[in-house]
């Protein structure tokens, strides 16, 4: 069938070309409609759109992409097919205040969109307007397969099914590049690997994996032993934009999940730099192999600079008379990689596995049935259907329990806009000093954050 796909929040412009370039390359026909608030940022990935829609690649693929854009999602969504949201509401710089404003009560944060005080503050400008989009989902395109890429993942995916029952489809590359990884460590091909990977978003454990139908954890926890004898490379930490070696972001260089590993049996995705804010009170003040975190261990301010960078990039190729790039159409990672195979699975009828975040239906008897879990799931023709899963090891169990709790208590806070249920969250995290810093820091953020969160009242 062509697709009418809507992308909203489409001036998350890597996200688009991401897209627009696997379109392309499967030689698709079918309207994309992008949408985003930001005129500007609407006006540079829709010129980029039709430079590469129209571009010599495109033709030599006999792809036909009709592009349109829209800063009312509304006028897009009529009769779409497949609604795509990855909205950042805010962007850059509110994200910035997410992470710069703990710093000031000693916590510091490589990431701060999923969890922590930086997550939390993220989801109160998150979760409504993810619930405004699934309104008007549910209004003009019931039938539409609803996929989210958004952070905090778990507590969005989890706020837009408690606030209107939209069936809404969580995806993040994490797990799909960790397997990659681990297949490698294994001297293995990726198809010669098979695995379980549950958890939460940022949190999925692999507790189990296989080669060729044999066994392969034992051989995972022999790597993890001589992982944590290593000394950490001086590389440990560094920037994904500065790194010269291939290997800088893989999991070789991420000592503290091998060392959970070690102690655990199972390894978490997607790596140090998510999974060290699931773990503060391991870090006090940052504190990571000599190294700070968010500062020169995963900078933060390199992150946003680095997005800063490449949108100015891609606003200078979008207003170029030259034709677009040919890195535009190369196969790249991105959270857009599994995209299109998905659709295309679920148009077909092919059964495949993915990793997805969808309601606790059977992945795990120990947590409860309200949560967005990520784990395997398998396309049918009516969408993904997670598949269930082996009962957890109970120390895992009990970790996730914690962090669901604190989902909970998120969503609750931004969908009522309640600055004590926000309060109880940044306590129930684990990154204070004190409990006393909980009510102050909340403010904080609270103020930071005003402009976008009109649920809560403002403050005098």
């Amino acid at each position: 069938m062509s697709e009418k796909i809507v992308l909203i929040g489409a001036g998350s412009v890597m996200f688009a070309t991401g897209l627009i370039s696997d379109l392309v390359a499967g030689g698709a026909e079918a309207s994309l409609a992008l949408v985003d608030s930001d005129p500007a940022a609407l006006e540079t990935v829709e010129r980029l759109a039709r430079r590469m829609a129209g571009s010599s690649t495109a033709q030599k693929a006999n792809a036909r992409l009709e592009i349109s854009a829209h800063t009312d999602r509304r006028a897009a969504l009529q009769n779409a097919t497949v609604v795509i949201c990855m909205i950042g509401v805010g962007g850059r710089r509110a994200w910035e205040q997410d992470v710069l404003i703990p710093r000031k009560y000693g916590i510091f944060m490589p990431v701060g969109d999923s969890t922590g005080p930086g997550g939390a503050s993220r989801a109160l400008r998150m979760i409504p307007a993810m619930v405004d989009i699934a309104n008007d989902v549910l209004d003009l395109a019931p039938q539409a397969l609803f996929f989210n890429y958004g952070n905090p993942m778990a507590a969005t995916c989890r706020g837009v099914r408690k606030a209107t029952g939209a069936n809404v489809i969580g995806l993040c590359h994490g797990v799909f590049h960790i397997a990659g990884q681990l297949a490698q460590l294994l001297e293995v091909a990726p198809r010669d690997f098979s695995y379980a990977a549950v958890g939460l978003n940022h949190l999925t454990w692999f507790v189990a994996a296989n080669v060729r139908g044999c066994d392969a954890m034992p051989h995972l926890r022999e790597i993890a032993e001589k992982q944590v004898s290593r000394k950490p490379s001086p590389e440990l930490g560094m920037h994904f934009a500065e790194a010269g070696n291939a290997d800088i972001g893989k999991i070789n260089h991420d000592p503290f999940c091998w060392r959970l590993m070690q102690i655990f049996g199972a390894f978490p995705a997607p790596s140090d730099r998510h999974v060290t804010e699931c773990f503060p009170q391991c870090f006090p003040q940052g504190e990571y192999f000599g190294k700070r975190l968010g500062v020169d261990a995963y900078s933060f301010e390199k992150t946003i600079a680095h997005g800063d960078l490449l949108y100015e990039r891609m606003r200078e190729e979008a207003f170029s008379a030259q034709p677009p790039s040919e890195e535009y159409f190369a196969r790249g990672g991105g959270e857009h990689e599994q995209l299109m195979e998905i659709v295309a699975c679920i148009r077909s009828g092919q059964s495949k596995i993915f990793s997805a975040n969808l309601p606790n239906s059977g992945q795990s008897s120990q947590l409860s049935p309200e949560v967005v879990l990520e784990g395997p799931a398998v396309t049918t023709s009516d969408g993904l259907c997670a598949l269930g899963q082996p009962r957890l090891p109970e120390a895992i169990a009990g970790l996730l329990n914690m962090r669901c709790a604190w989902i909970e208590t998120v969503v609750d806070a931004a969908l009522e806009g309640s600055r004590e249920k926000f309060i109880q969250a940044l306590a129930l995290d684990g990154s204070l000093r004190c409990l006393d810093d909980a009510p102050s820091l909340a403010d904080e953020l609270l103020a930071a954050q005003a402009a976008y969160l009109p649920q809560f009242p403002q403050q005098a």
